[in-house]
């Protein structure tokens, strides 16, 4: 799925806030990496974060 650049950066902002909060992360963690930003973007580009997105139709 392709996502809108509003999308991905509500996924990520979602997911980094989670991590901030102490939810454990989804994929191995790079030595000294400790910004939930990127390893948000991180885990966008695995593609592991569990966040679906629901787009309205148009009838």
């Amino acid at each position: 799925m392709k996502y809108t650049k509003f999308e991905r950066a509500r996924i990520i902002g979602a997911r980094a806030l989670q991590l901030a909060y102490g939810a454990p992360p989804l994929v191995k963690v790079p030595e000294g990496m400790s910004d939930p930003l990127k390893l948000a973007e991180l885990e966008f580009e695995e593609e592991v974060i569990p966040i679906v997105v629901v787009r309205a139709t148009n009838k």
